[in-house]
């Protein structure tokens, strides 16, 4: 069996198990996140609503030193949430939204810069959004004083009406002891929110104080989890990236954490990002706990809660804790790293090939800086790495080659030596010595390659550049499958075709002609099982890959042209190969 067309097909059958990962994410769409939220000023924990004391309640029989379990809030739609009042607005050039005083909490982001659809009048991304309601997902940033957690509908007071870069906010409270709470929100121009949390303890008496910050939402917005971009629980601990389970595995689990100290610790999704970052982002403070728990019917929660402080009288105590609300813009998060938040950079799920992905993506955005199409910019990218990697193709098709030729000798010895395989492999090795011949020579460039091109792949994947740009014709968004449909004819005939596989557009049609291009000209199997198994797969993946994003059925489709006519060349150069497979497929038919 040719030693190429078998690692190829190990190579196609891993390329149909993560398309079929990839392929699923048209049955789980990216979330919008947009639309609904609830009416925090509502919400209240169980406790509290079968009538126990407000410290009571707030707690939720937590115990001493825990942030304790949320009680459910009642359900609210966006719109009442926003109107009931008691909020700080916040506007800066990337986000808007506001602080919501009932709770302290952060629950209204939305992206200035990106919107909901490619529909110009769609909005942008709404990432936070009150609870209680079917897209909850918010921030919240307390305190836990002599071991009960203040209450969630504590309402703060606000020095000032806006938060902006240039003018920070500061909420408080002073409770019946004389101990006064504060929490200081300041913004940069991008998707960083500093939180100072200060006491100051005018009381006759010491107080514990445990400051802590949360991140709540619903895991029904959220992005599937794939094999080439993680969605789910993400963080830092003791400078090694943790980001083992998916939503399912953490409710199965109940709760988990990274080992060693949290640098940062949050959520992300395929193209957003929350995460908090304790002090300097660098794991030096000290923590109780810092991890993820489900909290069931789909909610999940990341708590981080540092060590309790005794506060002499007259003393004060201040602790700094950052929330990242935005989209994974890899520069963003490279810069917030230099600035000194380990490893930040890791939110996106850039994997064992980062190094050659990142100039992947600089040399994509480039390209589309130069010419002003994301569709032609990936093209352009598809050449010039094919164009890259043609010497390292051409040493495997000269290799190939080579052994073709020495293959009438290799049989003449399988055959005379029959008998005696020790004696037969000797012989063997001498011919390959003599001809200068390298079996593994031809697998080798093709081992080499895989790197670099599961790399474009994933770029393609993770790259927020991607999203809402449109290519040519009814293609408007390449972050999306191909909206045209074979099977009504473009929309021609009244019927719409069902989601997933049979929603056969025509760069799906394409990829499957292509490949079935590819495939005539690779060299044919002797094994009648296996010519059929390549008969059949190009048109198993025409339907697999469908639903894949439009940018990835142009890349592929790119990639396929150059392999057809980097093979036609190359067979041009070496015409005892193209005979050799002729004289294959020919005695496979006979056969």
């Amino acid at each position: 069996m040719d030693n190429r067309n078998l690692l190829l097909a190990v190579v196609l059958s891993g390329l149909l198990i993560l398309g079929w990962d990839v392929g699923m994410r048209y049955f789980y769409p990216d979330a919008a996140l947009s639309g609904q939220a609830s009416s925090p000023t509502a919400t209240k924990s169980a406790a509290a609503a079968q009538g126990a004391p407000a410290a009571q309640a707030g707690s939720a029989a937590a115990g001493t030193g825990s942030i304790g379990t949320d009680g459910a809030a009642r359900k609210v739609d966006l719109k009442t949430a926003l109107s009931g009042g008691n909020r700080v607005a916040i506007d800066t050039p990337r986000l808007a939204g506001s602080i919501n005083l009932v709770g302290a909490r952060i629950d209204d982001i939305v992206l200035k810069d990106y919107r909901e659809t490619v529909k110009k009048d769609s909005g942008p991304v709404r990432l936070f959004a009150p609870e209680g309601t079917p897209n909850q997902y918010f921030a919240e940033f307390g305190f836990i004083a002599g071991g009960v957690r203040q209450p969630s509908n504590t309402l703060w007071q606000a020095d000032g009406a806006k938060l902006t870069p240039s003018t920070p906010v500061t909420l408080s409270r002073t409770d019946a002891n004389g101990i006064t709470y504060r929490i200081r929100f300041a913004v940069d121009a991008n998707y960083m929110i500093t939180a100072s949390q200060s006491v100051t303890n005018a009381s006759a008496n010491a107080a514990i104080v445990q400051p802590f910050a949360l991140i709540k939402r619903t895991d029904k917005t959220a992005t599937i989890d794939q094999f080439a971009s993680h969605s789910g629980p993400v963080g830092v601990f003791g400078d090694t990236l943790w980001d083992p389970h998916s939503y399912k595995e953490l409710a199965e689990l109940g709760s988990d954490k990274g080992e060693g100290k949290p640098d940062w610790l949050g959520f992300v999704d395929q193209y957003w990002l929350a995460a908090l970052i304790p002090g300097d982002g660098k794991g030096n403070v000290s923590v109780d706990d810092a991890g993820f728990r489900s909290l069931g019917k789909d909610l999940f929660r990341t708590d981080l809660l540092y060590s309790a402080t005794t506060i002499p009288a007259g003393g004060s105590l201040t602790q700094e804790t950052r929330l990242f609300a935005g989209a994974k813009e890899s520069e963003t998060l490279d810069r917030y790293e230099e600035s000194g938040i380990t490893r930040f950079g890791l939110a996106i799920s850039w994997g064992w090939f980062w190094f050659f992905e990142k100039p992947i993506l600089w040399l994509l955005r480039h390209l589309n800086s130069l010419v002003g199409n994301f569709g032609v910019a990936i093209i352009l990218l598809t050449v010039i790495i094919r164009g890259l990697m043609f010497p390292v193709a051409q040493k495997g098709f000269a290799s190939m080659a080579a052994m073709k030729a020495v293959q009438p000798k290799m049989k003449e010895i399988q055959e005379r030596f029959a008998d005696d395989k020790q004696r037969q492999q000797q012989e063997i090795m001498k011919l390959y010595k003599e001809e200068k011949v390298n079996p593994l020579s031809g697998c080798l460039p093709m081992l080499i390659q895989i790197p670099v091109f599961f790399a474009l792949y994933k770029v393609l994947v993770l790259a927020i550049d991607m999203r809402h740009k449109p290519f040519i014709g009814w293609i408007h968004d390449l972050s999306a499958p191909d909206p045209a449909h074979i099977l009504n004819l473009f929309g021609m005939l009244p019927y719409q075709v069902p989601a997933g596989f049979l929603a056969i557009g025509p760069l799906a049609v394409l990829l499957g002609i292509t490949m079935w291009l590819t495939f005539r000209l690779n060299p044919s199997a002797m094994d009648p099982v296996q010519q059929q198994m390549f008969a059949i797969m190009p048109w198993i993946l025409m339907f697999v890959m469908a639903p894949f994003a439009a940018g990835l059925l142009l890349y592929w489709v790119t990639s396929n042209l150059l392999t057809v006519a980097q093979q036609s060349y190359l067979y041009s150069r070496h015409p005892q190969l193209k005979a050799a497979n002729a004289a294959a497929a020919a005695n496979a038919k006979k056969t």
